[in-house]
């Protein structure tokens, strides 16, 4: 087999094994009290204690057709998906990066956006116990990392923080109610940390437009008109991820624009 395709094969079984483990996060996070530890691995429906084959991702749930073997209760879609995310966004690193201690920090930062994801979707949350630290930790990872300026990072840090920020702000001025949460600053904050100040206007801009038309379907659908809410942290982490792999392209599509709009 060639290396390069074991290599890959290899990152993309380490990654779904992390899913695995965060789909526990995902689950027990949340909870107040609860240990993303310990307990082992059990149904959420009937408390049964996992086999460890039924513990391998992706491969689990299709041999037992999403079902619980010992009260036949339904599996969420959640966890293959969050695998099978999880396995392809480390193939992709390590296509990108190479095995490298820059592919090492982007892995802790995809596994971050992709609990976020998931928890502010169901809970409508973004656990300060991830966002707060993965600002320290990318800060710390620009001092490493060759794609990725310590001061990028810095300016990352106070611009993602004070943009949206100072967008909640105003918003809350002139409906004299909150617009955005505190979580989606922090988070900003860490994306930028992570991918440094040049990648937020792409963040921001993919961000919003696509909540704002996810969030006019969901308008329509609940009939709650300006009441409706949706997380916004998904929309974020989405356009990171983007960023993080197509930031050539995103910047060849400026620069098409640019030429475009200012005839030479």
């Amino acid at each position: 087999m060639d290396i390069i395709l074991f290599i890959l094969i290899t990152a993309f079984c380490f990654g779904a094994i992390v899913g695995s483990f965060l789909n526990v996060v995902i689950l027990r996070l949340p909870s107040e009290g609860e240990s993303v530890v310990f307990p082992a691995s059990h149904c959420t429906s009937c408390m049964a204690d996992l086999h460890w084959y039924e513990n391998i991702p992706v491969l689990s749930f299709l041999l037992l057709r999403g079902q619980c073997s010992h009260c036949k209760s339904k599996i969420s879609f959640q966890y293959p998906v969050v695998e099978l995310t999880m396995a392809i966004l480390s193939a992709a690193l390590v296509q990108r990066f190479g095995l490298t201690p820059t592919t090492a920090g982007y892995f802790l930062f995809c596994a971050a956006l992709l609990v976020i994801i998931w928890i502010d979707v169901r809970h409508q949350i973004i656990p300060d116990v991830i966002s707060l630290p993965g600002i320290i930790i990318g800060l710390l990872f620009s001092v490493i990392c060759p794609v990725l300026y310590w001061k990028d990072s810095l300016l990352g840090i106070l611009a993602g923080g004070g943009i949206l920020y100072a967008i909640a702000w105003f918003y809350f001025l002139w409906r004299k109610i909150d617009g955005m949460g505190g979580g989606d600053i922090k988070l900003l904050a860490m994306i930028g940390a992570f991918l440094g100040w040049q990648a937020l206007p792409f963040v921001i801009l993919a961000s919003s437009l696509s909540g704002t038309v996810v969030g006019l379907f969901a308008m329509i659908k609940q009939k709650k008109g300006g009441q409706t809410r949706i997380p916004f942290g998904p929309f974020l982490s989405i356009a990171a991820l983007a960023y993080l792999f197509f930031q050539e392209k995103i910047f060849l599509l400026y620069e098409i624009y640019l030429n475009a709009a200012i005839p030479g």
